[in-house]
């Protein structure tokens, strides 16, 4: 059987059982049993596919997916989050659109913690939106910056999503989450630039108001209460690494210790939100770790069926030059975002896509990169971004999804340019990297 035909099989049936509402995870085991069955021998074929999932799923690299999973449950059940937050609007004072940069440094500080940005949605728009409509802030400025900033987990460390990203295509964990540490912070300050030129050209949309002063030392004091101890937690996480001190497994195992240490000291962990904690946790690990077995297992059945290399071949013999070919690859990552969930794009595309990148000779964690910053561009892309969705579900009652796709748009444009600027210099990925690992 021709290729593309086995790839239209395996692809069209994995589509048609999402869209009738299997889930994710059972949708590929049932594409993978059947496939497996089909096209590899039958029950021996099955079996194959059985202990290469099982080989998979056993490996030590997975381990950090948990580990991220516990550090974000603990921070918000402990209230942690929250002291941030209050630390943040002492800081800002009297900063003209101060709330909408409040969403912003809490999008980052809760994603160097936490590495969910559904949470984040969550947590900022249920505290913030309320509080920045009242204060008479138009919703480009009080919806946008909380659904850009929050996309901001997927792009800094800790990010279950660029361990599962690491794990299906075959790439070096540690390496990936230090690759992804500057873009973060690039996007951030995009947003950043563009809620002040924004706010100083129309400051209607963030109006100012009084703020009661803050002393200097009370100011001081809060960020040695409330963020100083977080940079216990992102050594733990991070620095770790950087000293290489620690594997990125052991370092996403310390970052969780470091977490529950931190809860302790305040004495906001409960033994009810441990436990809680620690439910949540594994039974979103679990799915995870389900959907990453039906990825892997969905990976093998499309490259013992010739399937892989006749897409490559076909890629290679399109009349684009290379840059292209990978531009065009990046830009299909977005349409897609624009209907499907992050995890479904990123484990059809990526046993395709990343073949095709390594035969064109371009540094793999480089398109890594751009891959996730497309996968936060898609997860907040009108009509159907996941993250537009939770936002609507925490604003305030009457908050239309026009308001919310009109909020989301100028963030977008954000996003885009920090791919074009990924893209056109891949030194800011690549260098630290080389710096980090030689």
């Amino acid at each position: 059987m021709d290729w593309w035909l086995t790839l239209s099989l395996i692809l069209g049936a994995l589509l048609v059982l999402m869209m009738l509402g299997l889930p994710v995870a059972f949708a590929f085991l049932a594409v993978n049993l059947v496939g497996a069955y089909v096209f590899l021998g039958g029950t021996s074929g099955i079996e194959q596919l059985v202990i290469n999932t099982t080989d998979a799923l056993t490996s030590f690299t997975l381990v950090p997916i948990a580990m991220f999973m516990i550090m974000g449950e603990v921070m918000f059940r402990s209230g942690i989050a929250n002291d941030l937050m209050d630390t943040l609007d002492k800081w800002f004072g009297k900063l003209k659109g101060r709330l909408a940069f409040m969403a912003v440094g809490g999008g980052v500080l809760f994603s160097t913690l936490t590495g969910n940005s559904m949470g984040a949605i969550a947590l900022l728009g249920s505290s913030l939106v309320p509080e920045m409509e009242r204060r008479g802030y138009k919703k480009p400025m009080s919806l946008g910056p909380i659904i850009g900033s929050a996309g901001l987990a997927i792009m800094i460390p800790p990010s279950a999503l660029a361990v599962v990203l690491g794990v299906v295509a075959e790439l070096s964990i540690g390496r990936l989450l230090i690759a992804i540490i500057l873009p973060g912070l690039l996007m951030a300050v995009l947003y950043a630039l563009y809620i002040w030129g924004r706010c100083t050209l129309q400051p209607d949309l963030a109006p100012t108001f009084e703020v009661q002063p803050t002393p200097l030392r009370v100011k001081v004091e809060a960020g040695i209460r409330n963020i100083l101890p977080i940079g216990f937690i992102v050594f733990a996480v991070v620095g770790v690494i950087f000293l290489g001190l620690a594997t990125p497994t052991e370092a996403a195992a310390s970052g969780a210790v470091a977490t529950i240490l931190l809860a302790l000291a305040k004495r906001r962990l409960t033994v009810e939100n441990f436990r809680v904690s620690m439910f949540e946790s594994a039974n979103i690990s679990v799915m995870v770790l389900l959907i990453v077995a039906g990825a892997v297992a969905f990976s093998q059945l499309l490259a013992f069926t010739g399937t892989t290399f006749g897409m490559m071949d076909a890629v290679l013999s399109l009349p684009l030059n290379d840059h292209m070919i990978v531009l065009a690859m990046v830009l299909t990552v977005v349409l897609l975002g624009m209907f499907m969930g992050p995890l479904p794009i990123m484990l059809i595309t990526l046993p395709i896509f990343v073949p095709v990148v390594e035969q064109l000779g371009f540094d793999t964690i480089w398109f890594a990169v751009l891959f996730l910053l497309a996968i936060e561009t898609g997860s907040t892309s009108p009509p159907l971004g996941a993250a537009l969705f939770v936002m609507k579900a925490v604003a305030p009652q009457g908050t239309t999804m026009g308001s919310i796709y009109k909020a989301a748009i100028p963030f977008l444009i954000c996003d885009f340019v920090a791919i074009a600027i990924i893209f056109a210099f891949p030194q800011i990925v690549t260098v630290p990297v080389s710096w980090m690992f030689g």
